[in-house]
């Protein structure tokens, strides 16, 4: 039996889930074989219809919007294709990382129709900082010790899998990203640290309400082997956890805004 996702905000507009790791969004051409997708789980576990905004990356962790009804998907929508939407997403990376930096590089399709090299380099830019570090005593690679980074991310634009080209081109792969990462390393977490995938979540997400004078912020936790790791290397302080607030004047109750639980 399914377990149901964890909801981390919902009222008649619109609903937010936390997205466990390894979940496709919904059906794509890209995922013959597969019969869980979180569109389904979720109209399932509300029982009625559920509309799609944006996406995560399957191997990706958190926070995923949903529209309740046509109208306020396609506001969401545009929101989203027009970058209005502020994401902020937690990276466990090798190496120390800057402790600031603005990471502007164009990328291609890597699933376009035509071969990588041939698609047009779209816009792309992503702001990091490095929020906590960790040495170990432990030769992974050439080095006597090995270094990690817990790096913020915040993406202004939305090309595939951009966190991970970005951090990857500068020199600080994501740990577990099998495409553009680094084997050693992602053997290490997966051996010696219980963490076979991609360490990558996306915790906070801030949107205007379609029906409503606010900006709605949300949070979603990190997963368990994420949260044991952060507890491992001293990073718990820098773990969310799943909620929501609201930014600039309050919503009122009347417009079927859901109130905050404690």
């Amino acid at each position: 039996m399914n377990e149901p996702l964890p909801i981390l905000y919902r009222d008649d507009h619109l609903v937010a889930v936390r997205k466990p790791p390894g979940l496709l969004v919904h059906r794509t051409a890209l995922a013959r074989g597969e019969s869980r997708f979180a569109l389904q789980l979720l109209r399932d576990q509300l029982g009625r219809h559920v509309y799609p905004v944006h996406r995560l990356d399957r191997p990706t962790s958190g926070v995923l919007l949903f529209a309740l009804d046509a109208d306020t998907a396609r506001e969401l929508g545009e929101a989203f294709a027009a970058h209005r939407v502020h994401k902020r997403y937690l990276a466990v990376v090798r190496g120390v990382g800057p402790e600031r930096d603005r990471l502007d590089g164009p990328l291609r399709d890597e699933d376009g129709p035509r071969p990588k090299a041939e698609m047009p380099a779209q816009p792309a830019l992503t702001e990091v900082c490095r929020l906590d570090s960790v040495e170990l005593p432990v030769s992974v690679d050439r080095y006597p010790t090995t270094r990690y980074s817990l790096m913020e991310a915040r993406p202004l634009t939305g090309r595939r899998h951009q966190i991970r080209r970005h951090l990857s081109r500068r020199g600080y792969p994501i740990i577990g990203d099998a495409k553009h990462g680094k084997g050693v390393h992602n053997r290490f977490f997966r051996e010696r640290l219980d963490c076979p995938r991609l360490l990558l979540a996306a915790v906070e997400l801030h949107v205007r309400h379609p029906r409503a004078e606010a900006t709605l912020c949300l949070r979603g936790a990190l997963e368990p082997d994420m949260q044991r790791l952060f507890t491992r290397f001293g990073w718990s302080a820098h773990a969310p956890g799943d909620g929501y607030h609201w930014s600039e004047a309050a919503p009122s109750a009347s417009r079927g805004i859901a109130e905050e639980t404690p």
